[in-house]
């Protein structure tokens, strides 16, 4: 467990990040009308950040490959 934890570092950083910003933008900015899907429930906006967050902080990280070719 603390080995996959080390390996995806980065990328759960991202997600920690992306569910404060999801939430963050669902409490400041919001949906007045309640008709946007992303934006008018706390839940799915954080959800929705925090999958944002690991695509971005993922793109940051090394690949397989790279890594690989480091260790050898």
């Amino acid at each position: 467990m603390k080995e996959q934890v080390l390996k995806y570092k980065v990328e759960l950083i991202g997600v920690a990040v992306g569910l404060v910003g999801g939430f963050s933008y669902w409490y400041f900015v919001g949906c007045a009308s309640g008709t946007c899907p992303i934006t008018s429930s706390p839940t799915i906006s954080s959800l929705y950040g925090g999958m944002m967050g690991w695509f971005l902080f993922g793109s940051f990280s090394k690949s397989k490959q790279e890594k690989s070719n480091q260790e050898k």
